[in-house]
């Protein structure tokens, strides 16, 4: 007995002994986001901007993988404001995820509200948005995590790491422009800019001085950590003359694969590592419209920054000549989206879901609502005197305006929501053909679809041509989700099966639909609470394509949400 006592306590020191540092290693950060009006001055012109600490973009926040975040919220604007952690698991923290009416009320003008949240098992790069109206089109910031203490990237460490936030700049007020388009009925005017860690570049008026530089030296290997912030594009994105190797997406590692190009939709993060293999000089960094919507207006400029080599020996006129500008693809280059997003995998094989208990078919798209009987014809200026609109499976997401989903489901308050979201279509139709005009007006509706603890989750989400074919950058808040396959057309569940990959399929948050096409992602409901699911271009999330899981408590403390914070806002 003595001798199993003398085996047993020194494995109990050990393990206990690990468990400890484990748990030493993590940190608790504290920080205080001050939303505020701030003089901006872009394009010539200087516009009264809402920022976050009077930054734009907002402060990068750094942890590691095991941290916590405490961040306090203060409004000083004059709007309503949320702010959401973009990719964050949040796991049983559901309150602090951060959508207006959706897990939470706005934080009013001269209010408060401290998110909390553990980072759990995620590595790489998120980012931090406010999701409220629009203002997240200049409220928004970068959030790395890096590996544990004592732990390293599955990669050779970088010399150095660098976030780039793509953005889109209006020379007006971005609020002003939303609401102008949800008084009219028309889409919304385009940005007049896009932007580079908040500037803009070369090629716009007024802004040459203020271009991101960033520096490298000859032979060093470094780390880009590439945000797609902008508001309604995905984007393009390129160095010149340097191959990019990809080795993280959406905070999960993946499978290195090397590329020239980068396509990014709002929402979706991408690392990569560069080097500085080419002959000492100035080259662009440059990023433009990937358009997809046929006969779409959008914003046709290109923003740049420099990524400008240190190290001698360079010409005397290197200094002075103009950087290479590198090639872009073409607005509409679907090929070389479709290549780019087609290369992810995950490093090794992982666990995909096989057994499904919940199969949903979802369409997303657009739609046209008749002008209301008795409307001013200055309130109808979409196509031909109709509203534009969107949904999810012929429904128009509306967003409840006295309670949070969440809170009236806590508190079990009726009349907020129904939860009869349809796993299917009400009708199947020929979905990227010619669709018949008496399928272009959705149904308004505040519905969300009920999730068992545990469940195993299929999703087709299958766009749509109606008004006009698109592709949808499809973010889940709350959730991973494996991406097993994409293509063009309606998806066959006979033919398309067999291209699903279960080996390796990537880990993301935020799935590109291909215009015209569908996407199959995968996950286990393993996280209680209320999780949005909607398209990260904002114009279409204002016009209702959204939805909303509500995913029941399991067994025991480790399943269950926590309770709400005694600071959560009041509607």
């Amino acid at each position: 007995m003595e001798d199993l006592r003398n085996i047993i306590n020194p494995l109990c020191t050990f393990l206990f002994l690990g468990m400890f540092l484990h748990f030493a290693s993590a940190n608790t950060h504290y920080h205080d986001f001050v939303v505020q009006a701030t003089p901006v001055k872009r394009l010539c012109k200087t516009h009264n901007t809402i920022t976050v600490n009077g930054m734009y973009p907002g402060p990068t926040l750094e942890v590691n993988n095991g941290d916590t975040l405490v961040v306090k919220v203060i409004n000083r604007a004059r709007y309503n404001v949320t702010i959401h952690w973009h990719g964050v698991r949040q796991l049983r923290s559901a309150w602090a995820d951060g959508p207006e009416f959706v897990t939470q009320c706005p934080i009013r003008p001269g209010q408060s509200y401290t998110y909390r949240f553990t980072i759990q098992g995620q590595e790489g790069t998120l980012w931090w948005h406010a999701h409220s109206s629009w203002l997240r089109a200049t409220v928004y910031g970068a959030l790395i995590i890096r590996p544990r203490l004592g732990e390293s990237y599955p990669f050779p460490k970088p010399k150095r790491e660098t976030p780039l936030l793509l953005g889109e700049w209006w020379d007006a007020n971005p609020i002003d422009v939303v609401r102008q388009a949800t008084r009219t009925g028309a889409a919304p005017n385009v940005s007049n800019a896009y932007t580079i860690n908040g500037q803009p570049g070369d090629l716009y008026n007024c802004s040459k001085k203020d271009t991101i530089v960033v520096p490298v030296n000859s032979g060093e290997t470094n780390l880009l950590r590439v945000i797609n912030s902008a508001l309604n594009q995905q984007l393009f994105f390129k160095i010149a003359n340097h191959k990019l190797t990809v080795v993280g997406a959406d905070a999960s590692y993946v499978k290195p694969f090397t590329t020239s190009v980068l396509m990014l939709g709002p929402g979706q993060t991408t690392d990569v590592l560069i080097t500085a293999d080419q002959p000492p000089a100035k080259y662009y960094i440059a990023a433009r419209a990937y358009a997809s919507a046929r006969g779409a207006p959008f914003d046709n400029t290109t923003t740049t920054a420099i990524l400008e080599y240190e190290t001698a020996p360079c010409p005397a006129k290197c200094t002075s000549t103009k950087p290479v500008m590198p090639s872009l693809p073409a607005f509409n280059d679907t090929a070389t989206a479709t290549a780019f997003s087609k290369s992810f995998r995950s490093p090794r094989k992982v666990e995909v879901p096989t057994e499904i208990d919940e199969n949903l078919f979802i369409t997303v798209g657009l739609g046209l609502n008749n002008c209301p009987r008795g409307a001013s014809r200055r309130n109808c200026q979409g196509p031909n005197g109709t509203r534009f609109t969107a949904s999810m499976n012929n429904i128009s997401f509306v967003l409840p305006s006295n309670f949070s989903l969440l809170q009236a489901h806590q508190q079990g308050i009726p009349g907020v929501f129904t939860a009869d979201f349809a796993a299917n279509p009400p009708r199947k139709f020929d979905y990227t053909g010619n669709v018949s005009r008496s399928l272009w007006q959705p149904t308004r509706g505040t519905k969300v679809y009920r999730l068992k603890y545990g469940a195993r989750v299929q999703i087709v989400l299958q766009g749509t041509s109606i008004f006009t074919a698109e592709n949808h950058p499809i973010h889940l808040h709350g959730y991973d989700f494996y991406i097993l396959a994409e293509g063009f057309g309606n998806f066959n569940p006979k033919r398309d099966t067999t291209k699903f990959n279960l080996i390796d399929p990537p880990l993301r948050n935020t799935a590109s639909v291909p215009v015209g096409g569908w996407t199959v992602i995968r996950f286990v409901a393993d996280n209680p609470g209320v999780w949005l699911m909607h398209c990260h271009l904002d114009v279409h999330i204002t016009w209702g394509l959204a939805m909303a899981f509500f995913v029941e408590n399991g067994v025991g403390e480790l399943q269950t949400l926590e309770p709400p914070p005694v600071d959560l806002p009041l509607c």
